[in-house]
């Protein structure tokens, strides 16, 4: 997406905001990477967990956990002059999936959020970005106590493609965030590239 504004000399100048998902297993802490990197007020969309709930949310491991994202967070940080990331965070559990098309429509790539406590809940995530050829990154989310694993393990126990990068990253830390998305932004425009390439070679 694309919008235009004034420069110092009053011309028209070309300002790229560019839209990346948050994704990942429930309570793996997409609402705080959103709102931890944001430079505006984030739109968050939480509701309090219910007793209904308990039944199709799994909050083994995340037992401190007392909201869910029902729609969507939103926020918007500024890379550099001119260009934009707006984020929005997916909600994670499987019967709120309705929305992930809605939601990756346009969109430059995704992170995706692990927890290697419970990996196995970022699978969903990485087989969609993989089906649907949305460059994405994963994240490792360090969590205090949990066991650390480097990015080559990660990368093998989710058996993703070579060249998908893995960082670790502390998704209450602006900075740890900020470098997170540069990854992807650079990740994503050379995937995008490449594909440019090869329909027009």
């Amino acid at each position: 997406m694309v919008s235009e504004h004034s420069d110092a000399t009053g011309g028209e100048t070309a300002a790229l905001a560019l839209k990346i998902l948050v994704a990942g297993g429930f309570g793996v802490g997409k609402t705080t990477l959103v709102g931890a990197v944001s430079e505006i007020r984030p739109l968050r969309t939480e509701e309090l967990l219910s007793e209904a709930g308990q039944l199709v949310d799994d909050t083994d491991g995340v037992d401190q956990k007392v909201t869910t994202t029902v729609a969507m967070d939103f926020g918007r940080i500024t890379i550099r002059s001119g260009l934009s990331l707006y984020l929005f965070g997916t909600p994670g559990q499987d019967r709120f999936w309705f929305l992930w098309d809605e939601l990756s429509q346009g969109a430059l790539g995704a992170v995706v959020l692990a927890d290697t406590r419970r990996l196995e809940d970022c699978f969903p995530a990485v087989d969609y970005f993989e089906h649907r050829r949305i460059p994405f990154v994963v994240a490792v989310n360090c969590f205090a106590g949990a066991r650390t694993y480097g990015a080559q393990d990660v990368s093998r126990a989710l058996d993703l493609d070579r060249a998908t990068p893995v960082v670790l990253c502390d998704a209450r830390d602006r900075t740890s965030g900020k470098e997170v998305l540069i990854r992807l932004v650079e990740y994503a425009g050379r995937m995008h590239t490449a594909r440019l390439l090869d329909s027009v070679g």
